[in-house]
């Protein structure tokens, strides 16, 4: 296990406090979990000597591919999810409004605009001028051609494959061709 000295360490450099200065970068997987269903994996390391063979370890029950192997069947796009300023507001009109390409009902109530990846913070400054809370607002990756898996042993080996990846401590966002 670790000893306080490791763990207080491992404290401060995540708050950045020791002086020894940690570069981060973003890295992105691309590959299929099993029954070919696409995933994109966006990692976040200090460290890609570490988080590569893991990646590659945690992939062997799928298969990790190229740059550019799955995410050609994905689309690039902004994504915001937000709150109405009350019952009865109109989303679609919203979306129109604040020049979202798309939306779909999101949980709690929210609602989902998507929108071109360049107009992200337009629409998302347009919904808070019009009294929408914003509580987020991102580029994502949307699968074309979503994987539809009706047999539910399938559907868990795939489930319990994403869970293993999204455990990882490098993993950020894991966006995957599933259909629900």
């Amino acid at each position: 296990s670790m000893t306080r000295d490791t763990l207080e360490r491992a404290i401060k450099k995540g708050a950045g406090l020791l002086d020894e200065t940690v570069q981060y970068e973003t890295i992105t997987y691309e590959g299929y979990a099993p029954y070919q269903v696409p995933v994109i994996v966006e990692c976040l390391t200090d460290n890609k000597n570490r988080t590569a063979p893991n990646m590659r370890l945690l992939f062997r029950k799928g298969q990790l591919g190229s740059s550019g192997s799955v995410s050609w069947d994905f689309a690039r796009l902004g994504a915001i999810e937000a709150t109405p300023p009350g019952p009865g507001v109109d989303a679609e009109e919203a979306a129109i409004e604040a020049g979202a390409q798309d939306l779909e009902p999101a949980e709690d109530g929210q609602t989902r605009f998507f929108t071109e990846p360049h107009d992200l913070d337009t629409v998302n400054k347009a919904l808070a001028e019009r009294k929408w809370t914003v509580t987020s607002a991102a580029l994502i990756w949307r699968a074309k051609n979503p994987v539809k898996l009706d047999d539910p042993a399938q559907r868990a080996e795939v489930e319990a494959f994403l869970g293993a990846v999204d455990d990882d401590d490098d993993v950020q966002t894991m966006f995957v061709g599933l259909a629900d």
